[in-house]
């Protein structure tokens, strides 16, 4: 027992280490777009359903929060100040499948066919989406959903844009540094716990779970017509289960993979941090139960179909990246390379910004309303 625990922990540890400098730099480049663009600019160009709106919003989810919480805080805002449905979900998919922290984190644990099939997966993911509720509309549901008094709780992710008529202007704002910092405190505010949890789950049940429970569960010996979509329909529901959110998620998308779990199993897993737990609790808060259920069979039926695709669009180019790598050796293995110093720099970095950001907190007012659950 004593023995699989060091090697949980150990397994947990690694993969911090691996992924601790792209969780900085994802985070500081957020903060950066947080301090400079604000949520009413994005608003005014979001009012309709079309595909220029709909790839705005996907650009700018993408360059925003990596946090699943704080991105659905922000499609609330979004939504209910004036946004289309659509686009407000787009941005929501955006932000949680095509920011750019994520992508490298994939790449580092689990291979650059992953990082791609998160990244075109996140695109496809948006498309269906957008046609799934374009044939399905409720339009009296929405607007009961836009008008919905919303309950206490949740997560706060309190914001906003320094001043300036242009972005060079806001750039070079004495301000914008003190925001970036506020901003980049409040993330790992909201994103610490979820993080630790993911690292600590992943190592856990890489330990004590056998390999032939992963398998016997993903159906490894059917046929591939059948084990893709079954694993496509077992990957999300695995997700509901977890309470991580998009990162936190990754270190046991990996656990999934080495035992055997399929190609689009393992997307599906995480394209499905939008419909954990936590998250259709907050949809109920913010719309209605009604709305929630509207959006998570959505969500459900539209990370079936996308992971589907990709795992298809992948076996049928010979991309399916082979379940041979020992993913165990590779997260625990420690020493002087490029992660090393990686993690060394950007480590100075987040904690220059941290304690700018919490020191000024303290002075403006924020202290305790940094975007803590709850």
């Amino acid at each position: 027992m004593i023995d699989k625990v060091e090697q949980a922990l150990l397994m947990a540890a690694g993969m911090a280490w691996q992924t601790g400098w792209t969780l900085v730099l994802g985070f500081t480049i957020s903060a950066l777009l947080q301090a400079v663009v604000s949520t009413e600019e994005m608003k005014r160009a979001f009012g309709r359903d079309g595909l220029r709106e709909i790839a705005l919003a996907s650009a700018a989810g993408a360059a925003s929060s990596s946090c699943s919480y704080a991105s659905a805080a922000i499609m609330r805002t979004l939504f209910k100040k004036g946004a289309s449905l659509v686009t407000s979900l787009a941005f929501l998919f955006a932000s949680t499948n095509l920011v750019l922290e994520l992508g490298v984190i994939l790449y580092l644990l689990m291979g650059w066919q992953f990082m791609a099939g998160e990244w075109i997966g996140g695109i496809v993911l948006i498309l269906v989406m957008s046609f799934l509720v374009k044939l399905t509309y409720p339009e009296k549901l929405a607007e009961t959903a836009r008008r919905y008094k919303e309950a206490a709780g949740g997560h706060n992710h309190m914001t906003s844009t320094v001043e300036g008529a242009t972005l060079g202007q806001k750039l070079l704002n004495p301000q914008t540094r003190i925001r970036v910092a506020q901003n980049f405190t409040m993330e790992w505010s909201m994103l610490w716990k979820d993080l630790a949890i993911g690292f600590l789950v992943g190592g856990f049940l890489s330990a004590f779970v056998p390999d032939d429970w992963w398998k016997s569960l993903f159906l490894t010996d059917v046929a591939p017509w059948l084990k893709a979509p079954l694993n496509a329909l077992t990957g999300p529901l695995i997700a509901v289960l977890t309470f991580v959110c998009s990162i936190g998620n990754v270190p046991l998308a990996a656990v999934l993979w080495a035992g055997g779990a399929s190609f689009g199993g393992v997307l599906a897993f995480l394209y499905a941090d939008l419909i954990v737990l936590p998250l259709l609790d907050a949809y109920r808060r913010y719309f209605g139960w009604r709305m929630a259920a509207y959006i998570a069979g959505v969500f459900y039926v539209t990370m079936v179909v996308a992971s589907l695709i990709m795992d298809l669009a992948f076996a049928a180019f010979g991309l399916v990246p082979s379940h041979d790598t020992n993913v165990k050796a590779e997260l625990t293995h420690f020493a002087m390379n490029y992660t090393f110093w990686l993690n060394l720099g950007f480590g100075i970095l987040a904690a220059c910004l941290w304690w700018l950001g919490r020191r000024n907190m303290v002075r403006d007012g924020y202290e305790g309303r940094s975007g803590h659950h709850g």
